[in-house]
């Protein structure tokens, strides 16, 4: 992996850390502390969730060597940062101008899509595709499961970024249309993973990233709880969107265990 990759996750980790800090633990907060103010907090604790997810993959970006143990998480990145970037854009009479959160927010969500794109096309001679001499190859029928749940994860995840306006009314929890397409970015980072499943079958290139996904999975899921007064239960997109997330849980643990037992 090229020392620039190395520097930009160096660089990335610090607005990382401030800002799930921000979102997960001061969720009713947002209006004086955050680059916009998120209602409710659900969906503050959601974003905070995504964020700490992105501190255990950059801090791998950082200390990893072989650039394919990462590279998977790429692309979902960039998809993630255009989509949020674009949003920013669309709704900029939504944020605080002038705050130093939203100055920062626009700095980066401007500038992360280009450099995390340039530096997976720089790196992207150093993946051999080959196996590790410790590896595991994922069955074809997990792959192919995987990569469903992800596409479907990237069709909603476009869907409520594409249009907004449609789920106000009905998705799990109160949204506007920022948050909307937030959201939706939010289940593209997931949904952009899993398909690469059906061109890579090396445990070793999702494993870190697995790792990620089910440290913010977890922080989802007690977010879930901790605010389920915030769940709209008469609409039924809320039992529909909370059991997805926990079985989305259950299969990238089971996917998880199952894999390092046949790694060893």
């Amino acid at each position: 992996m090229l020392a620039p990759t190395r520097w930009l996750g160096i660089v990335i980790l610090p607005f990382l850390a401030a800002a799930s800090v921000i979102l997960y633990g001061f969720p009713t907060s947002t209006e004086r502390l955050f680059a916009w103010t998120i209602v409710p907090p659900l969906t503050a604790m959601l974003l905070g969730s995504a964020y700490i997810g992105g501190i255990w993959f950059f801090i791998s970006v950082v200390i990893e060597r072989r650039w394919h143990r990462v590279a998977n998480g790429f692309p979902a990145v960039i998809v993630f940062a255009t989509l949020a970037g674009v949003a920013t854009l669309l709704h900029w009479d939504r944020f605080h101008p002038g705050h130093i959160s939203f100055i920062t927010w626009v700095v980066l969500y401007l500038t992360t899509p280009f450099l995390v794109l340039a530096a997976w096309i720089a790196n992207r001679w150093a993946d051999p595709r080959l196996p590790e001499s410790v590896d595991v190859t994922v069955p074809r029928g997990l792959r192919f499961t995987l990569a469903a749940i992800g596409v479907l994860a990237i069709v909603a995840g476009l869907a409520l970024f594409a249009f907004p306006t449609w789920f106000l009314n009905a998705w799990a929890w109160q949204l506007t249309p920022l948050t909307a397409r937030i959201v939706g970015a939010i289940l593209t980072l997931p949904g952009m993973v899993d398909i690469l499943f059906l061109v890579d079958s090396r445990w070793s290139a999702f494993r870190l990233i697995f790792q990620a996904q089910l440290l913010s999975l977890t922080f989802i899921v007690v977010a879930l709880f901790l605010r389920r007064s915030d769940l709209e239960w008469s609409r039924l997109a809320a039992p529909a969107v909370v059991g997805g997330i926990i079985l989305s849980f259950g299969l990238y643990l089971a996917t998880y265990v199952f894999c390092e037992r046949r790694r060893g």
